[in-house]
């Protein structure tokens, strides 16, 4: 080797890999910060937003503020296409999405065109940083500069296996033709000189093959090392967010412990009531999602050790039913010959029922009853207006997983809830009638409100689903304003009957009036979609004046929250539907109306009971004997004991159908028009002088009665 290939081996040498072989120089990038307008959807428009450019990547946020902790999106520059539009207009295109921004001039608009194509410039020689468009925050000076020290050994390396690699082609195929050659001169004089010179070449291929080796092991521990880092930087990452998920939690169960031990006793917080609202628009601006994550852990201990000790002065009220049996029936076996028939006329074993009557669950509605409080102190009845839509959508809230059927309620029976102590409200409802099934229900508030309906349940199974439709009014009335609300409930579908999980949708359109003012809010619940990129359980909507001006944009999910976000300005866009043009709003900060309380521990197995769910149920004193608390079956359900309960079921319908059959023949006899001849002990049927509906209002008389627990009138129903 150091005669014959002396001139090949210095050739390897030049050009094995250098240790200071130059790498990939990385530029840096600067950063540009400025507020944009953002494109969010029709009912909002665009919304301002505080944007950032940095290392290639455009992020966005709702205010500077946000910098610190809450990320809205990130535009990766190094895939996005820039196009320029008119007036002030660009539009980025990443990943299938497209941005549209609007900057307040067209210098401004200018400058940001220019630094995102120069960003984009940039980012196209980063693009091995391109995973990290996810970041929430500039990197850190240090960090970025080791990042970069990484990225340029690491190219390094890939230099020196891409040399290596042509050297390895290259000796190799020298010695196959070496090979070649040997076999054809096999017995000749000149065969020594050959195999010396294959012998040379076998030994290039040697060291070019072992420089190979061991740059794919300098390659391959330089990765690893930097893996192992940057896997226990993520796992890092990953326990801060476990840990601040726990503490958010933490304190959104804190903070609804303590607002219902304020609801309990509110003169215990008068101070702190008077001292944090001002006005009834103020209070929303200490409701804001994010800004629960700013507060102290100092915080969440004193408001523990506050809320336990409110809670034992007030009135106990109990925290769980026993868990439900899992018994196993086939619906569908049921089901089958019932398709196109009233669910109402239809026998079901209390398998398929939930341990509360039709009439508590009709009381259920009153589960966010402080919405009306707040809303009875409102000057503005549009602000006024906004608190009702969330309250009517936050009755739709405790349904999400509550798939059973509450028991159908026998004509005649009735369900209390007084609780004017804690909430400063009382409730009665009865059954008005049987068929079609209707319950009429009337509360009175002490807190400047009286709400009062009469609904009828339609109710029909289509095969694979089960639709609701309640039909009727809800009238809400201010007792200082004189104000007076009336709205209507939307439809109910459980699906999948026969096969898979069944789930409940709710669907419609919610139009609340104002009938004092006009004022007007429509509210639209969107059908769940498998191929929709909405949020599910989405609902929006648009409270106006009676000139039909829009003033606040409502948002939110009938499941979890809703807000509203007051409107400064609109104008026409385009894409409507028939060639209308649709109207872009501009607002300010959504404020937080109502959100959600977490369900209670075990939940799931208590028939996914709110609460309140769990006290409807409770056993009291003094109630009417036509209570839903006293019916037998239901009372046996709730306790486990399934068989018993079915067979208390049967004897009730059977005794409500030969009653039904008494008064039929007492009606004809009578040659009366109304075939039950039936009228409800505690409502009557009026004209409604607002709506001109004919209705069930209250007449009064229940709560006197119970005072002097004379319940003779009482017809005996169980």
């Amino acid at each position: 080797a150091k005669d014959g290939g002396g001139g090949e081996m210095n050739e390897l040498v030049k050009s094995l890999p250098s240790p200071t072989l130059p790498g990939l120089h990385l530029p840096c990038l600067d950063t540009y910060k400025g507020w944009l307008f953002k494109w969010t959807n029709y009912l909002k428009g665009y919304q301002r937003r505080w944007f950032v450019l940095s290392n290639g990547l455009l992020s966005y946020y709702r205010t500077q503020a946000e910098m610190a902790h809450t990320c809205r999106g990130t535009i990766p520059l190094a895939t996005a296409h820039i196009e320029v539009g008119d007036t002030c207009h660009l539009v980025l295109t990443s990943g299938g999405r497209s941005y549209h921004l609007k900057a307040t001039s067209e210098g401004e608009c200018q400058r940001w065109v220019s630094a995102l194509q120069q960003a984009k410039a940039n980012a196209t020689l980063l693009i091995h940083h391109s995973d990290d468009s996810g970041d929430e925050a500039p990197v850190p000076q240090e960090d970025r500069a080791l990042t970069q020290g990484v990225l340029k050994t690491l190219a390094s390396k890939l230099d020196d296996l891409s040399t290596c690699n042509e050297l390895i082609g290259k000796h190799g195929a020298a010695l196959q033709r070496s090979l070649s050659e040997l076999e054809d001169l096999r017995g000749s004089t000149d065969s020594t000189d050959k195999v010396k010179t294959v012998n040379e070449r076998a030994t290039l291929f040697r060291i070019t093959s072992n420089a190979m080796i061991n740059a794919c092991r300098d390659f391959l521990d330089v990765a690893e090392s930097h893996s192992r880092r940057w896997q226990k930087a993520l796992q890092h990452e990953r326990e801060q967010r476990h840990h601040l998920e726990e503490t958010i939690e933490q304190l959104a169960k804190q903070h609804n412990s303590l607002e219902r031990a304020w609801r309990e006793n509110p003169s215990s917080y008068t101070d702190v009531e008077h001292s944090q609202e001002g006005d009834a628009s103020d209070e929303n601006d200490e409701a804001e999602f994010f800004d629960a994550m700013e507060e102290s852990p100092a915080f969440i201990t004193v408001t523990t050790d506050t809320v336990i000790s409110k809670l034992c002065s007030s009135q106990t009220r109990r925290s769980r039913i026993p868990d439900k049996p899992n018994y196993s029936l086939n619906l569908w076996s049921i089901m089958k010959n019932c398709i196109g028939k009233d669910l109402s006329k239809i026998p079901m074993p209390v398998n398929f029922n939930e341990p509360l009557s039709m009439l508590q669950r009709l009381t259920e509605d009153l589960e966010y009853s402080e919405l009306l409080d707040r809303a009875a102190r409102c000057d503005s009845s549009l602000e006024q207006l906004c608190l009702v839509a969330a309250f009517s959508v936050s009755s739709y809230s405790t349904t999400v997983h509550r798939t059973a059927k509450p028991f159908n309620p026998l004509l005649g029976e009735t369900y209390e809830l007084d609780r004017l102590e804690e909430y400063g409200y009382r409730s009665i409802c009865e059954q008005v009638s049987h068929h079609p099934p209707a319950a009429a229900h009337h509360v009175t508030s002490q807190r400047g409100w009286t709400l009062w309906q009469h609904i009828t349940i339609d109710s029909k199974f289509r095969g694979k689903y089960i639709s609701v439709v309640p039909l009727g009014n809800i009238h809400l009335q201010f007792h200082s304003s004189g104000n007076h609300y009336v709205w209507s409930k939307v439809t109910s579908t459980v699906h999948n009957i026969i096969v898979g999980k069944l789930w409940i949708d709710q669907s419609g359109d919610i139009d609340i009036v104002n009938t004092t003012t006009k004022d007007t809010c429509r509210l639209k619940f969107s059908p769940y979609s498998y191929f929709s990129r909405e949020v599910p359980r989405k609902v929006t909507g648009v409270v106006e004046d009676r000139e039909s001006t829009a003033h606040y944009i409502l948002s939110g999910t009938w499941d979890d929250k809703m807000e509203s976000s007051k409107i400064v300005d609109s104008s026409q866009g385009c894409g409507g539907s028939e060639g209308k043009q649709k109207t872009v709003y501009q607002t300010l900060q959504p404020k937080l109306l109502w959100k959600k309380y977490p369900l209670p521990d075990n939940a799931e197995n208590m028939h996914f009971f709110s609460s309140l769910a769990l006290t409807l149920n409770e056993p009291e004193e003094g109630v009417a004997p036509t209570d839903s608390r006293l019916r037998p079956d239901q009372r046996l359900m709730e306790a486990g004991l399934w068989d018993e309960a079915n067979g208390q079921k049967q004897r009730l319908e059977e005794r409500q159908r030969l009653e039904r059959k008494r008064r039929e023949a007492q009606a004809n006899q009578a040659l009366e028009e109304d075939i039950e001849g039936y009228n409800p002990l505690w409502f009557e049927k009026r004209t409604d002088d607002r709506t001109g509906e004919s209705t069930y209002t209250y007449r009064g008389g229940y709560w006197e009665a119970k005072d002097r627990q004379d319940w003779s009138q009482c017809p005996d129903i169980f």
